[in-house]
């Protein structure tokens, strides 16, 4: 079986959002959270979403990934318009196409690590790869922990599960909303690093909201908002790059 590279890949379209717009509440009290927002984003690469508090940036994360409404415009993941499908279809989509890392773990604490990332593929009725999961299990070196459940994980390891998780059924697209949040420096330059190399070895493609330099600077891409908008965009992302760039933003997320 032929696989395409990972470079041809990238020229493809994992995700796209077109004239994107969130409004929440009426009249006086209306807030434009997404306005217009445009942006694809791309096979086999590791996007960042970052901007000040209130910019929309976690808004678009959870509408691109149909995990929130949107007042109009357009979302596809893939060729499948998000706009278009009903409940049941949506929810579909989200478990066969789509991978989540959250800042919580959301992890069962009464099943071991194995089961948890399993889990969805359960649900699913559908068959775990063996080699696959083996494989994304060896990655994020979780080989020897397999049997514990949660509780006997630290952070950082039960970070490591949810990761696991995420990739191990294929996902199209894997959506990460602070996956290092609640984890030490260490912890999280490691989960990072999983994240980067699945974008690098296996083909991923990974988009993650964050407000921390250091992991936007393990992107490919990092995306700025701003009052609901694109206002930049930064390619080979560095923590300096990415800390510099950010400086340009006032308090209201407005460049200078």
């Amino acid at each position: 079986m032929t696989t395409t590279p990972v470079a041809q890949q990238a020229t493809a379209v994992a995700a796209r959002a077109t004239e994107l717009t969130k409004v929440y509440g009426q009249g006086e009290t209306q807030v434009v959270a997404l306005d217009r927002v445009t942006v694809d984003f791309r096979q086999a690469e590791f996007t960042a979403i970052m901007g000040p508090s209130g910019s929309g940036k976690s808004t678009l994360m959870h509408c691109v990934a149909g995990l929130d409404s949107f007042s109009s415009g357009s979302v596809r993941i893939g060729d499948t318009e998000l706009g278009s499908l009903k409940d049941k279809q949506l929810t579909r989509l989200r478990r066969d196409k789509i991978g989540f890392i959250f800042q919580a773990f959301n992890l069962l604490p009464t099943l071991t690590a194995y089961e948890n990332i399993t889990l969805p593929m359960d649900i699913a009725g559908r068959k775990p790869d063996k080699q696959w999961v083996e494989q994304v299990i060896g990655m994020v070196g979780l080989s020897g922990r397999l049997g514990h459940r949660p509780g006997e994980l630290s952070g950082g390891q039960q970070q490591r599960v949810a990761v696991a998780r995420a990739l191990a059924s294929k996902p199209d697209i894997i959506f990460g909303d602070e996956p290092t949040g609640n984890l030490d420096s260490r912890s999280g330059a490691e989960v990072l690093g999983f994240l980067r190399n699945s974008v690098r070895e296996l083909g991923q493609t990974v988009v993650m909201v964050t407000h921390d330099p250091v992991a936007a600077g393990y992107a490919d891409r990092v995306v700025f908002l701003a009052d609901g908008r694109i206002v930049d965009e930064l390619h080979e992302p560095t923590a300096e790059s990415v800390l510099d760039r950010m400086k340009r933003f006032d308090a209201k997320g407005r460049t200078n």
